[in-house]
């Protein structure tokens, strides 16, 4: 059973609810300031330049990645591994390279190529963790990945 106070506050509650007017803040014609481009504090789009248009790479995003050895399989903190694969994509599509027990800790890596990368394992605790690869065409992960003890 409910005690008397408690339950009156959230009959009290209810009562606000029922009886507060739930409109949308953003109605339709009204202009919200920050809204879209300078939300982000980027500068709107305008016309196009084909010189940049040339260079901006074009990432095939049909190509998933996958990650086909880790070697050697299990490595201390500061040492390299080489990951081999297929779909990695190219340099400028690459995403980068992540530890699941690292977090968002950024790793060192060199993409060689296409089905190559070395990676740094970072400075994390000894134990299991995966690698995840994230290119153009989405993410892979490894099998479990030993990181020794210092």
């Amino acid at each position: 059973m409910t005690p008397p106070i408690r339950s009156s506050f959230l009959m009290l509650s209810l009562l606000v609810l029922i009886g507060f007017p739930l409109r949308s803040l953003a109605e339709e014609g009204v202009i919200v300031e920050g809204a879209g481009y300078t939300l982000h504090d980027a500068e709107s789009i305008k016309g196009h330049d084909e010189q940049q248009l040339e260079k901006d790479p074009v990432c095939d995003s049909s190509r998933k990645p996958k990650i086909l050895r880790v070697d050697p399989d299990e490595a201390k903190p500061g040492q390299t591994i080489t990951l081999k694969g297929e779909n990695f994509g190219t340099r400028d599509c690459f995403r980068g390279v992540a530890f699941s027990a690292a977090g968002p800790t950024k790793i060192d890596y060199k993409f060689v190529n296409d089905t190559i990368l070395e990676v740094t394992v970072p400075d994390i605790q000894p134990g299991m963790s995966f690698i995840d690869v994230v290119a153009g065409g989405g993410n892979a992960r490894s099998k479990a990945f030993l990181v020794q003890p210092k």
